[in-house]
């Protein structure tokens, strides 16, 4: 039984020497092509394919937002975005909208059909040179500070928590009142979500605050 896939990219000798390599492979056909998808709820509706081949760069609707609009409306329906580009921006829009996989057009003919296999088997292909990206963004990710929203005067007397200082000395170290830093280390307490200096001082060395 030959997997039925359609076809979005406004290039029309893209659509048409994709098509025609689809129709001649086993397993295959092309069940539509459409130059934008501005159409894309009527077009899926009426051609009934088992998986969407997407540009990401169309007039119109692109192909990020036509993404979104699949998994709105055709939720399980597996989509494989295609582009000349390796733009993080395009690359990471297309995962969060919901692709289950992104390829570039330059990729060889075994390889594209390996890709469609391998969405229809589940999989997420993507290329190397693109996994690659994706791999360093979510070691940077892991590696981000994160944002306590602390303030510089917060952060400053935190410091002197760090350091062993007592509340009376902050305050003269500070030149603020007694009052003054016991507003500040409550408001501190609230953003880091602790209820000592104990839990404070060890958050703020493990998450390297000061």
């Amino acid at each position: 039984m030959r997997s039925r896939i359609i076809i979005f990219d406004d290039n029309q000798e893209r659509l048409n020497s994709v098509a025609m390599l689809l129709n001649l492979s086993a397993g295959f056909t092309c069940n539509g092509t459409f130059p934008n998808a501005n159409n894309l709820v009527a077009d899926i509706s009426s051609s009934k394919p088992d998986l969407v081949l997407m540009d990401i760069d169309m007039p119109g609707l692109n192909g990020i937002d036509a993404t979104k609009l699949v998994r709105k409306h055709f939720d399980a329906l597996p989509v494989l975005i295609q582009t000349n580009f390796e733009e993080d921006e395009r690359i990471f829009g297309s995962l969060r909208a919901g692709a289950n996989g992104y390829i570039l057009k330059k990729t060889s003919p075994e390889r594209f059909l390996e890709s469609l296999r391998e969405v229809l088997d589940g999989g997420a292909p993507i290329t190397g040179s693109i996994a690659a990206k994706v791999l360093k963004h979510f070691s940077a990710e892991s590696q981000a500070k994160k944002d306590y929203h602390l303030t510089e005067r917060e952060k400053h007397i935190l410091g002197f928590l760090v350091k062993g200082y007592s509340y009376k000395l902050i305050a003269s170290a500070c030149g603020i009142t007694y009052n003054t830093v016991n507003n500040h280390i409550r408001n501190i307490y609230d953003k880091l979500y602790v209820n000592s200096a104990t839990e404070a001082v060890s958050l703020a060395i493990k998450e390297r605050l000061v």
